[in-house]
C-alpha cells in the first residue's frame, strides 16, 4: 500500500499519468538534475546555494546512512556524464540531462 501512495505521489508531483508509460526514475532524475543546475548559477550569497553547502554537524543515527540529496544528485550526475563544472555551460548541462520524451 505505501508503494502505491508513494509511486502515485511520485507520478502526480512530475505531471505523469500512469497512461504515459514513462519510467518515474527518469523523470525525477531530470527534475533533480535541472533544480542543481539552477540553484549552481545562483550567485554563492543565495539562500538555496548556502543552505545546499551547509555541514550538518552532530552524531548520525544508527544504521545504513539515509541517501542524501547531493548523493542521488552525484549518481544522477554521473548517470549522464555532467560534472560540477558542467552547470556554467547551460546548452550542454540541458542536452545532456535532456532524454527522448514521448510526453512532449
Amino acid at each position: 500500500m505505501l508503494h502505491t501512495t508513494e509511486m502515485r505521489m511520485l507520478r502526480w508531483t512530475c505531471g505523469v499519468t500512469r497512461l504515459d508509460k514513462i519510467p518515474i526514475i527518469e523523470k525525477a532524475q531530470k527534475h533533480r538534475l535541472r533544480w542543481y543546475d539552477h540553484i549552481e548559477r545562483r550567485p554563492d550569497d543565495h539562500i538555496g546555494k548556502i543552505l545546499q553547502r551547509m555541514k550538518v554537524e552532530g552524531k548520525w543515527p544508527r544504521g545504513r546512512p539515509k541517501c542524501r540529496w547531493m548523493d542521488s544528485i552525484r549518481n544522477d550526475m554521473t548517470a549522464c556524464g555532467l560534472t560540477e563544472q558542467d552547470t556554467a555551460d547551460r546548452d550542454r548541462w540541458r542536452s545532456r540531462i535532456r532524454k527522448a520524451d514521448p510526453v512532449i
